[in-house]
């Protein structure tokens, strides 16, 4: 950009005023939030935006040895967490900031609110499906990292998003970034604090501290006495703060003590409530993170911008893979196979969950064919081949790893019941007797593959890499210790009224397999057969309920833990054979739908399922694929169908094993198109349709004659066509009725009111009533102009 304005600048007022032609022209094609943000800035600044792009800051002679000392320090420091992971391990986690970081999608202001009745990872995966059918990216300014404080009067920008979306990779990306002299160059100095960290400087021996103490903490090299002076340029400094969800203290905005002088002393977290109040260096900018759970600590009022992080969009995610994988062939192949499985493709929304997937995938795929295990298909089975690769990997080095684990996931299941995801080394690691083998400040061996570490001289802080991998580990301990009460654990699961436990809900169902017990029960040690059977008869015993009842979300959460089971047996058996599935006016996502196929596949015939003015994308149709040709009545009106939808339905009604008998697709735009992609499906051998409603579908002349094909095909076998309120007209009446008189059409009521039919479309309607092959027994024709002397004449005849 900067390129290209100062190319602009040298050309003339012609040159100058084409640019701004094409780019009015361009706005008016695609009125893209991002393309009017340039139009803004460069109609708002004027001739100033060059300087402005250009701008780095004045750093005076007397305080330039402390710039460069600690821009030279948060270069390091960012070096250090990319060497974090061990050489030539393939299996260990890999950061590479400043070589594998992906943009994320990130959008100014879409929620502000938390409803704990859901889990937030659940809930996102379910969301993100529809936020990228909807085209976030085109309703919403996109905003890159370097453009969070672009407009000068935004100085205290909150930033949201689920756990594992990259927030905290995000804000060390912006710090090595200027570092470097990437970007955010007209700060002087960046400070980054993390709430987990500042958890712990609220001590009885030191209560209270001035900013400036807080500062040396954590940035020993600026024990400086021209600190005081560095801080009187309020403008050129940017706090961030890392992990609000994190902290234990709320952040109390009508304290009427706040702090305005960096010299006195106060709690930290009223120096931190108090520069976000602009009571404490004001002028100076704040970036906030945090999770969804946290923002109602924040008082929204004083914040200048709220932005979202979206995690990956498709294009990011295979760009991802690319960058993990370092072979861009390889990591097209990984990413292909994953957008196959629409589990784990909806969790590569998530950076920390796309990497876990690339983890094991990336294992997966350098195996030869020989060793190969077939890929993960549910959540439940990408983590225990997580597990797996990460203890059989470090098995010669490590000892007692199952009594190593039990602990881990016993401290995991603390952590879920109480929101905990943050472990000291001097209460939680210690209460659950791991101080032993998490006594050094960095950790070793497989648990360097589950927990992150981070120390200071005070202390020893612990996290799983993911809240995702800790629910699972928490999961296995119920497994693995046989000291547990498994009754303890299901009534508290009952008792639970929000979402905490809905993912580790999931992974207890899913590892409740033999295969499961053999690739694990291998390395760890036996599993308890009766802790699976228990949950099994557990999760039977809640879906049948939720199937008795009114609660469809209810009813879909139970679908999502007879996926994780792969049961088909229980799944028969607890849905049974002959039962109505209701999700009518309902919004389901392609994973719901993915689920939904799944089990319904399982039951081998299901008499109904209703989707009727349920919203489905095309993407929702193709992960329903696999359940619908299991189904004799499929009800799929008002679904705001396309004819992209078309190839997938012809697709279960030429399947095999197709039960389908009944298809209504009424009010949809299929239009001619996907009538004819339809009628590929009609033509096959392997389809039992009987009855097909295509009221008001925008349908024309130009479709008849692939619906007169399908009917004279020697296998057709429908018997009810229902054309109604479309502008079939008379010349489509004469090419249906080809098909009409054919030997081999089974048609015995035809629907044509409202088709804007008149008297001339009668001959032909009487040549087919008449026909010694015809088995025509109902037609309507109402709401249509045919003359009542003519189709008096025809009925005669």
């Amino acid at each position: 950009m900067e390129f290209f304005i100062s190319n602009m600048m040298k050309k003339d007022r012609v040159a100058l005023i084409s640019l701004w032609e094409a780019l009015i022209e361009e706005m008016v094609r695609f009125s893209l939030p991002n393309l009017t943000r340039i139009l803004e800035e460069v109609t708002q600044q004027g001739p100033d935006l060059l300087r402005n792009i250009q701008a780095n800051v004045c750093i005076k002679l007397h305080i330039k040895d402390l710039h460069d000392k600690h821009r030279h320090a948060v270069s390091e420091s960012s070096r250090t967490l990319e060497d974090q992971t061990s050489p030539g391990e393939p299996h260990t986690r890999l950061v590479g900031i400043a070589t594998q970081y992906t943009e994320l999608m990130i959008i100014d202001q879409y929620r502000r609110t938390y409803n704990e009745g859901h889990h937030e990872l659940e809930k996102m995966w379910n969301t993100h499906g529809a936020l990228v059918e909807e085209q976030t990216k085109v309703k919403f300014e996109r905003i890159w990292t370097e453009q969070l404080f672009r407009r000068t009067s935004q100085h205290i920008v909150v930033v949201s998003g689920v756990a594992g979306i990259g927030k905290t990779t995000m804000v060390q990306k912006i710090m090595l970034d200027w570092a470097r002299g990437i970007q955010y160059q007209s700060f002087a100095f960046v400070f980054l604090f993390k709430f987990r960290e500042l958890n712990l400087l609220d001590t009885k021996a030191e209560p209270q501290m001035p900013l400036t103490r807080l500062i040396v903490r954590h940035y020993k090299h600026l024990n400086d006495m021209r600190l005081r002076q560095i801080l009187q340029n309020p403008e050129k400094i940017f706090f961030i703060f890392d992990g609000l969800d994190e902290y234990k203290h709320k952040l109390d905005f009508t304290e009427r003590q706040l702090c305005s002088d960096p010299g006195e002393y106060f709690p930290v977290h009223v120096l931190v409530t108090s520069l976000i109040s602009r009571k404490l260096l004001q002028g100076c900018s704040v970036l906030i993170t945090t999770r969804p759970t946290a923002l109602n600590s924040l008082d929204m009022n004083r914040v200048d911008r709220f932005v979202e992080i979206l995690g990956f969009f498709p294009e990011q995610r295979l760009m991802y893979f690319k960058k993990v994988f370092g072979d861009a062939d390889l990591g097209s192949k990984a990413f292909q196979s994953v957008e196959e499985n629409a589990v784990l493709y909806s969790m590569c929304f998530n950076p920390s969950c796309c990497w876990i997937v690339c983890s094991v995938l990336k294992n997966h795929f350098i195996t030869t064919d020989e060793k190969q295990k077939p890929a993960p298909k549910t959540v439940t089975e990408l983590f225990v081949m997580f597990l797996y690769n990460i203890v059989t990997n470090h098995r010669r080095e490590a000892k007692n790893q199952q009594e190593t684990l039990i602990k881990l996931g016993m401290m995991a299941y603390y952590g879920v019941v109480n929101r905990t995801h943050v472990f000291y080394d001097k209460s939680e690691i210690s209460a659950f007797g791991l101080q032993k083998v998490l006594s050094s400040s960095f950790l070793s061996g497989f648990l360097k593959e589950i927990l992150q570490s981070e120390s200071t001289q005070q202390y020893i802080a612990y996290k799983f890499y993911h809240l995702t991998l800790q629910e699972f580990m928490a999961a296995c301990t119920f497994y693995l210790d046989r000291s547990v009460s498994i009754e303890e654990l299901l009534e508290e699961l009952d008792s639970c009224k929000d979402g905490r436990f809905e993912i580790l809900t999931r992974f207890l169902a899913g590892l409740a397999r033999p295969s499961v017990f053999k690739t694990l029960g291998g390395i760890l040690g036996e599993f308890e057969w009766k802790t699976a059977n228990r949950i099994l008869e557990w999760v039977k015993q809640k879906a049948e309920l939720a199937l008795q009842g009114q609660d469809k979300r209810e009813l879909l959460r139970v679908y999502q833990w007879l996926y994780e089971t792969q049961n088909e047996r229980l799944i028969r058996n607890t849905i049974g054979k002959d039962l109505r599935i209701d999700f009518s006016s309902t919004t389901l996502s392609p994973l719901d739908c993915a689920v939904l196929g799944s089990v319904i596949s399982c039951c081998g015939e299901l008499e109904e399922l209703d989707l009727s003015k349920t919203h489905l994308t095309p993407e929702c149709i193709r992960r329903l694929e696999p359940g619908l040709s299991c189904c004799t009545h499929v009800n799929l009106s008002h679904c705001h169908f396309t004819s992209r939808c078309c190839s997938v339905l012809s697709s279960a009604l030429s399947s095999p094993h197709s039960q389908l008998t009944e298809l209504e697709l009424s009010k949809n735009i299929l239009e001619d198109s996907g009538v004819a992609q339809l009628c590929g499906g009609l033509r096959s051998e392997n389809c039992k349709l009987q009855t097909l409603r295509l009221v008001s579908c925008h349908l024309t002349s130009r479709c008849c004659s692939a619906l007169s094909s399908a009917l004279s095909f020697p296998h057709s076998r429908l018997t009810e066509l229902n054309l109604g309120d479309n502008n079939m007209e008379d010349s489509g009446v004469d090419q249906l009725c080809e098909g009409l008189r054919n030997k081999n059409c089974k048609l015995k009521n035809l629907s044509l009111y409202s088709c804007h039919l008149t008297s001339t479309c009668c001959s032909a309607l009487s040549s087919v009533l008449s026909s010694p092959h015809s088995q025509i027994t109902e037609l309507w024709l109402s709401d249509n102009s045919l003359g009542f002397q003519e189709w008096i004449s025809c009925v005669r005849d």
